[in-house]
């Protein structure tokens, strides 16, 4: 199939450091070409892919400094696909909303892949109003806040079998925090689950600015008790040693998480996963098989005195069956060929 991904623009594909969605963007694509098809990338001129890049800005707008307006150019970005569009079978927006009004009216089978949050209020009037689009959850609880949105499925995550690999001289003797420090990731829990545990924690996250006065006042100085060491933004060739070394990862959100890409990179390298019971977190990990599924402070504490009973070999082996970006690819890759077959004109017999 010819085949256009469309990404954001704030980052690379993939991202330099930080990037969910950019980082999904970049495997789907990679694992695409893989299989033999015809894709083309609309990202940022410093992306990096196998795929035929469209460049429609020369770099990250995070790493931009002369960027004010944000939206100039996602309205070029928008166009250029357009311009573009009669070149592919199907093209694959990882945009939110924005494609709907230009695109659901266009000819060519298009999805959306919805990335973020929908509980929020403003969403369900947009939606109202845009023209109906197609969209792609992924999770079922992502569903829940906007249930009345066009689905036509749900595709879970995936990394490359081979990107993040269990250490194979891992010691583990601490937690794992991976991601973002922000309230709703609740890293403040994190701590106090691993000082009630007596295991020491290492903390491997951005701090943004939004964010910057909430690490200030309230986790530095948790931090500063001891016991907790910060390591900061890592990148993918550093998350093997610091996730296969952890006893677990603790993930105890605060918020409806989608997906939760750091649970799969920590089962991709064999460490269960130890997390609050919001949003896709039910659907990602196995109970007893890839970790333990919790409620409260307490409940973690005692999930931890529980590891002994999961199998990191039967955490990786999970991960290889459940969360790879073939398996990923191969469900986007239905969701296309469904789209293009609804669209296709039916033959009319003329007597």
């Amino acid at each position: 199939m010819r085949i256009a991904q469309i990404a954001p623009l704030a980052e690379a594909v993939p991202p330099k450091f930080y990037g969910g969605t950019e980082r999904v963007v970049s495997y789907l694509t990679e694992e695409l070409v893989n299989l033999g098809h015809d894709v083309t990338l609309f990202a940022s001129g410093d992306s990096v892919t196998r795929a035929e890049l469209d460049a429609v800005w020369p770099q990250a707008l995070r790493l931009d400094p002369t960027i004010r307006d944000g939206l100039a150019p996602l309205a070029m970005l928008l166009e250029r696909v357009r311009q573009r569009a009669d070149e592919f079978d199907v093209l694959h927006f990882h945009l939110d909303y924005w494609p709907a009004s230009l695109f659901a009216r266009h000819h060519i089978p298009y999805v959306t892949t919805l990335h973020g949050r929908l509980d929020l209020p403003e969403l369900r009037p947009v939606y109202a109003e845009l023209p109906p689009m197609n969209v792609v959850s992924i999770s079922e609880s992502q569903r829940r806040p906007l249930k009345e949105a066009n689905y036509v499925g749900t595709v879970l995550h995936g990394l490359p079998a081979d990107l993040l690999t269990p250490h194979p001289a891992a010691r583990p003797s601490y937690l794992a925090f991976l991601g973002r420090i922000c309230p709703e990731k609740r890293p403040d829990r994190a701590i106090r689950i691993a000082r009630a545990a007596g295991i020491p924690l290492k903390i491997a996250a951005k701090v943004d600015k939004v964010d910057l006065e909430y690490f200030e006042t309230v986790i530095e100085p948790m931090i500063a008790e001891g016991g907790v060491e910060l390591v900061g933004e890592i990148n993918e060739a550093q998350k093997p040693a610091f996730l296969g070394n952890a006893q677990a990862l603790l993930m105890p959100i605060d918020w409806p998480e989608p997906f939760g890409l750091v649970m799969i990179e920590a089962m991709a390298c064999g460490t269960p996963v130890i997390a609050y019971n919001h949003g896709s977190v039910p659907e990602i990990i196995d109970e007893g098989i890839t970790g333990f599924i919790v409620e409260d402070e307490m409940g973690a504490v005692a999930a931890l005195r529980r590891l002994p009973e999961i199998s990191r070999a039967q955490v990786r082996a999970t991960f290889e069956r459940r969360f790879t970006a073939r398996r990923m690819a191969e469900d986007y890759l239905a969701i296309y060929r469904d789209l293009s077959m609804a669209r296709r004109p039916r033959l009319r017999i003329v007597g």
